[in-house]
């Protein structure tokens, strides 16, 4: 199983290097292109179904143990290793950022940004293959060095998808990204140096195995604040999330599905992989601290997002699918904050549930975005003369499909929204020994208000998007309207309903939202054990 694991990170740094192949795909720029993308797609189908043999080969009954190992030395001077390996947190993750990835390839086959000074293709499908190999890495190393080299890589090309592929301001936006991630990242590299210095090894798993034995309690706080800093800003935890709206809101529609279904994901795992076993009296010091930011996340996204679709507030789409992540990912680090089995297996289904609907809404709001031109909700309740845009009548498949996300985003039972965010409040009713019962409980009543907010600006964007009349007049007026008389409405005639490659790219991700959420065991079963092993057997 080593070799599936070794292959799997391969094929798409590999896939990345041909695009590099002057002349490869023909001489024809066109034809080049095309060829480029449907290249790209068979290297991220091939990566899936890789992933998808690892995961046949894995051993359930021993999900705590690490499998399909790799355990070379690298840099004998520093005690670095080449060590690989997958266990009952990481192989869910794995299969998420291949199936994304795959869907991301399937979708620019017919919908990627063209137009004057946009790059080739061919140069699209290099930077997602290259991504893809740094979100890949980033799941299945076990050295600490390996993971920070793994967690740089994907900023590079991240910022050219945003950068070079994006809307409106992506220069700007594109450099927040990079420069907040990359100071970060500056201040995690000092942590794990301080770690893994301290503790004589950079080897994760022989760190957990120690769970925080030979390291002072200043330096495991110390380790905390500076890794843990890192880790927040790509979360994003509350106060160092305000890169990401702009960069949803100005990258093309896989950029964000891939920054908010995966990217997103790496900051929490860090937090699971690293500091849970690494450093647990420091996280017990620090707890409370990441909890009350952590609900300040849940309640500071969920406001934001109430204030972005009121009507008059120009509301963007893909701006508010981003603040609503901010809160989202809140429940994750709350339930991590509990320092509970069950608070952190709520984090891990969270991680997941979210990386699937999510990625399901921004395909979505890209949709909307190249139907109507625009994602402004005031724009788009313009177009049905007022009364909203009207999918319902106007393409019914997707207008169910936005209503179908959105009550799974706000945690509709029965779906995977749910079961993440229970399982975090659950935690913070009862959290570790040794933590304040009485300061969890308030943290717990405030991210169930965070819940009730959720589903007030989800339902309002259903509302707004799905509800009003289709016969209205949508046609914009020849003569320019005053800005007192608002948004000037879409264009609408003519409406295209869900197309084949949409539901080639958007069906799994709905089928896997509803097994999740009726099936909730086919995640817990597999974090729960390993989960119990970094708590030190809790």
């Amino acid at each position: 199983m080593n070799v599936i694991l070794i292959v799997l990170l391969l094929l798409p740094l590999v896939g990345a290097a041909v695009t590099l192949v002057p002349g490869l795909f023909g001489a024809d720029p066109a034809v080049a292109g095309r060829r480029a993308l449907r290249f790209g797609a068979a290297v991220t189908g091939a990566a899936l179904l890789a992933s998808v043999v690892l995961a046949v080969g894995f051993d359930r009954g021993h999900s705590a143990r690490m499998q399909a190992t790799t355990d070379l030395s690298w840099i004998p001077a520093l005690g670095v290793r080449f060590h690989l390996g997958v266990d009952g947190i990481s192989l869910p993750l794995l299969l998420l950022t291949t199936l994304l990835t795959f869907l991301c390839a399937v979708y620019s086959l017919r919908r990627l940004p063209d137009g004057p000074g946009t790059p080739s293709p061919r140069a699209y499908t290099g930077l997602l293959l290259l991504l893809e190999t740094g979100m890949l890495s980033t799941f299945a190393v076990l050295d600490l060095l390996l993971f920070f080299l793994a967690f740089e890589v994907v900023l590079i090309p991240m910022y050219f998808l945003i950068a070079r592929w994006g809307g409106e301001n992506r220069g700007p936006a594109a450099a927040r990204f990079i420069l907040y991630t990359l100071l970060g990242s500056a201040i995690m590299l000092l942590g794990f140096l301080l770690l893994g210095l301290h503790a004589g090894t950079f080897d994760m798993t022989a760190l957990a195995h120690r769970h925080g034995r030979g390291l002072s309690h200043t330096t495991q706080i110390l380790v905390i604040l500076s890794i843990g800093l890192g880790l927040a800003v790509k979360a994003p935890m509350w106060p160092f999330h305000s890169w990401l709206p702009d960069a949803h809101t100005a990258a093309p529609t896989t950029g964000s599905v891939l920054l908010a279904g995966v990217l997103l994901k790496m900051g929490t795992y860090g937090f699971v992989r690293v500091l849970l076993p690494s450093a647990p009296g420091g996280m017990a010091t620090l707890a409370p601290y990441l909890a009350a930011f952590a609900v300040v996340g849940i309640l500071y996204g969920s406001l934001a997002c109430l204030a972005l679709v009121r009507p008059g507030a120009k509301g963007d789409l893909k701006r508010l699918i981003a603040y609503s992540s901010v809160g989202h990912m809140g429940f994750v680090l709350l339930g991590i904050a509990t320092l509970t089995p069950t608070g952190v297996n709520g984090a891990l289904f969270a991680n997941i549930a979210h990386g699937l609907i999510t990625g399901l809404l921004f395909f979505l709001v890209g949709a909307l975005k190249d139907r109507y031109g625009s994602v402004d909700l005031d724009r788009l309740t313009a177009s049905a003369g007022g009364t909203g845009a009207a999918l319902y009548g106007r393409a019914p498949r997707l207008g169910g499909l936005l209503a179908f996300a959105a009550v799974a985003s706000l945690g509709l039972p029965g779906l995977a929204g749910f079961w993440g965010e229970l399982l975090a409040m659950f935690g913070s009713f009862h959290p570790a020994a040794g933590l304040s019962r009485s300061a969890y409980l308030v943290f717990m009543a405030l991210a169930g208000l965070g819940t009730l907010l959720t589903a007030g600006y989800l339902l309002g964007v259903v509302r707004r998007v799905c509800m009003g009349d289709p016969a209205a007049p949508a046609e914009p007026s020849a003569e320019p309207r005053p800005s007192s008389a608002g948004p000037a409405p879409l264009p609408s005639s003519g409406l295209l309903d869900v197309q084949a490659h949409e539901a080639a790219a958007w069906t799994p991700l709905v089928v896997l939202t509803l097994v999740a959420g009726l099936w909730p065991a086919v995640l817990l079963g597999l974090s729960n054990p390993a989960v119990k092993a970094l708590l030190g057997g809790s």
